[in-house]
């Protein structure tokens, strides 16, 4: 969009193997850097009618030459570049290809069959410990649920210990039956499908689901209960059997864990698939989700070219959002940025920071194109990012965890159960970070003492007593 603005006679061609678009809709500029928006799916055309000068084209890429500037599609046609932004986001970590039971969820196809099998399921092990898998447990109910995670507590990407304890104790409480109203609307791929008459293949990945993406799944198994969650902790997936090879190994699976009753018992229901975890336990499910993360969706664009790739096998990119090719920028989930970041920001692969790279590469090759040059873009000044997570406004700011901060930083706690969770970070009596959970009305607050570095020393623990309105401090 931003392209299109800036150069209304040339032609700019958005280039997706889906049916559909995501638009950022209902945006709010919450503070400096913190942003809340929606994210919905919209058909092409859209777009299309709103700038002119853009083009839709519904067709995976088949080969990128960059050398002659050029993009190969599926359907057949070729289309020349001067500038080109790499988008492709991501790909779930899928912990087995191929098994008809486990079940990735990225795009708004697979969270569809996810919704569909979960009508007729009893129980399903979810693996993984990101903001996905945090969102399906608690959403989930008359299903039983098996929570496998590889850290000593819950929500390990995004809090430490204390915070996971407090967001626990709520998980574990029965949920209430009112229902928060979600503003999003779905468009549905098959509808589109059907206006364009064209399949997307299979194995195209779609692009990811925005934040609330399960408010218009009816996140419902066949039983009458609400939550029951089991969480084994410290352990990855061994092996997955189907049915008839479980049988053969003679091995004996665990029946769900039910919290009063401490007695370990046999499972003595047939299942159509066992998983064994590295705990030596082992349970049987109608399904599995893997929820174990993503990799850059660099593979369509490798061959016959000399990427820069980072460890994370993300896309290098520098400050200007440019790839190691000529003309070739990179945003969003399949990059990583390799510029010496600003002390309190980090890359995390976020429906937030992908909105402001994609902005923020549009500008560079903007201006790239003008022979002009631009400074860094504020939002990279400070991570921020605000999300819901059991209900509850989350906001993580700087390093929220102490992120390669070392052993010298000190934090700082203020806990009122079931309502609000505080933490900050402070390093040498300077904020570094801070995790809000719940309506603290701290962030603003908070964000203006990181960015500016104040010495906090003399406040001590009066920085969150509840009793002294912090604000009133620092305006």
């Amino acid at each position: 969009m931003r392209l299109a603005v800036n150069f209304p006679a040339e032609d700019i061609l958005l280039i997706t193997a889906s049916p559909v678009i995501k638009a950022v809709t209902n945006f709010k500029q919450v503070s400096k850097v913190l942003e809340e928006f929606d994210v919905e799916e919209q058909p092409s055309t859209v777009l299309e009618n709103r700038f002119p000068n853009i083009k839709v084209i519904e067709s995976a890429v088949k080969q990128l030459k960059s050398e002659e500037h050029c993009i190969f599609m599926e359907d057949g046609h070729r289309h020349v570049y001067k500038k080109l932004c790499l988008c492709a986001g991501a790909k779930p970590k899928l912990i087995c290809e191929g098994n008809p039971y486990v079940l990735g969820i990225r795009d708004t196809d697979s969270a569809q069959e996810f919704q569909k099998q979960l009508k007729k399921a009893k129980r399903i092990m979810i693996v993984g410990n990101g903001g996905i898998a945090l969102e399906l447990v608690y959403e989930i109910q008359g299903c039983e649920v098996i929570w496998a995670i590889k850290d000593k507590a819950i929500g390990n990407t995004f809090f430490d210990a204390g915070a996971a304890e407090f967001l626990t104790s709520k998980l574990m409480s029965e949920k209430s039956e009112a229902k928060i109203a979600h503003r999003r609307t779905i468009y549905t791929i098959e509808g589109a499908r059907k206006e364009s008459g064209s399949k997307a293949r299979a194995d195209n990945v779609g692009s990811a689901l925005g934040p609330d993406w399960h408010g218009g799944l009816d996140l419902k198994g066949p039983e009458e209960f609400s939550h029951s969650i089991h969480i084994e902790t410290r352990c990855e997936v061994k092996k997955i059997y189907l049915q008839e090879e479980f049988k053969i190994t003679k091995k004996k699976p665990l029946a769900f864990p039910k919290h009063q009753d401490k007695s370990v018992t046999v499972d003595k229901e047939m299942w159509p698939v066992y998983v064994e975890l590295t705990n030596g336990t082992i349970y049987g499910c109608d399904f599995l989700v893997s929820a174990t993360g993503v990799t850059p969706n660099v593979h369509p664009f490798l061959h016959g070219n000399n990427f820069d790739l980072a460890e994370d096998g993300g896309l290098k990119v520098d400050d200007q959002m440019r790839t190691s090719l000529p003309d070739v920028y990179a945003a969003g989930d399949i990059c990583t940025a390799c510029w010496q970041p600003s002390p309190v920001w980090q890359q995390m692969r976020l429906w937030t920071q992908a909105r402001q790279m994609g902005w923020y590469a549009a500008k560079c090759m903007a201006a790239a194109s003008l022979g002009h040059s631009i400074d860094m873009d504020f939002s990279f000044e400070l991570f921020a990012h605000v999300t819901k997570f059991f209900n509850y406004k989350v906001v993580l700011l700087g390093k929220y965890n102490a992120q390669g901060l070392g052993s010298d930083h000190e934090l700082m706690l203020r806990c009122t159960r079931g309502q609000e969770y505080v933490k900050v970070v402070m390093q040498n009596g300077r904020m570094m970070g801070a995790v809000l959970i719940g309506e603290t009305d701290l962030e603003e607050t908070f964000e203006n003492l990181i960015l500016n570095q104040m010495d906090l020393s003399s406040y001590g623990e009066d920085l969150l007593d509840p009793n002294i309105d912090i604000e009133d401090y620092f305006d």
